[in-house]
């Protein structure tokens, strides 16, 4: 049976692009569909009832219209706008890069509701606490696993013996932790300390919004930070474009990334 030519769903706002003289191409991820592209006409016009509910990083609810390439918007209501987040400079940077990977990892009309979850729930305690970066920690290990992706912290991957307190290593492209006496040939390795493990099982067993206000000094935040962003570099196989900007601003304030 053909599905119905006209749906609602919940999104947020991934990216926009002008097109014409007063329409919008938006790239949405959506709780029902996965990731959506859709033309939302006339939305650029001041008098358009569309207007303002699809910038960046704004959860809406949609109702849309199937066509041949592109879906059309025919209704759309705010259900957050994140103000505050878009308030500060280093809270949005980190909403674009979360927007920037849920739409690398997210499918086009292949739904994935644990992602689209993780992804508001990541934006509000973005939101919550601008300051720090725990929340954005967070989003990239748990968007490996809602994605299917999700490292091995417990035991070796190549032996699968329990990983007892220590130093250890890690390597993305064998899917985690690896102990001192494994040494697989094609594995690409990282150093990976007992602190670091600790904060990443942390992370993996706390939901977001129970995380505790954790002091990391800097190299434990830059190890943390490599071990990730390699991780999520690797999977995703292309630059992630808003990371430089991202970097950039925390660079200007003076705060590790």
């Amino acid at each position: 049976m053909a599905p119905p030519r006209a749906y609602q769903c919940e999104a947020v706002t991934l990216k926009k692009f002008p097109l014409g003289e007063a329409d919008l191409l938006v790239t949405l991820y959506t709780r029902e569909r996965g990731k959506v592209r859709a033309l939302a006409r006339g939305a650029r016009r001041s008098n358009s009832k569309l207007m303002g509910h699809f910038e960046p990083l704004t959860q809406v609810k949609l109702s849309l219209a199937q066509g041949r390439d592109l879906d059309h918007v025919v209704q759309a209501q705010v259900v957050s706008g994140f103000a505050l987040l878009k308030g500060d400079l280093g809270a949005i940077a980190k909403g674009l890069y979360v927007a920037e990977l849920v739409d690398g990892f997210g499918s086009e009309s292949n739904p994935n509701q644990p992602l689209y979850r993780l992804v508001i729930e990541a934006l509000h305690a973005i939101e919550a606490a601008p300051e720090s970066d725990l929340p954005l920690r967070f989003f990239e290990l748990h968007l490996l696993q809602v994605s299917g992706l999700m490292p091995e912290l417990y035991r070796c991957v190549e032996c699968r013996q329990t990983l007892t307190p220590g130093r250890h290593r890690f390597s993305p492209n064998l899917g985690g932790a690896l102990c001192l006496d494994c040494n697989p040939t094609d594995a690409r390795l990282r150093p990976l300390s007992l602190r670091t493990l600790k904060v990443l099982r942390l992370l993996h067993r706390t939901p977001i919004a129970e995380l505790p206000a954790l002091s990391m000094d800097a190299a434990l935040a830059r190890e943390l930070k490599a071990l990730l962003s390699t991780t999520i570099q690797y999977w995703l196989d292309k630059e992630i474009r808003s990371n430089s900007f991202l970097e950039h601003v925390h660079h200007v304030a003076g705060t590790e990334v």
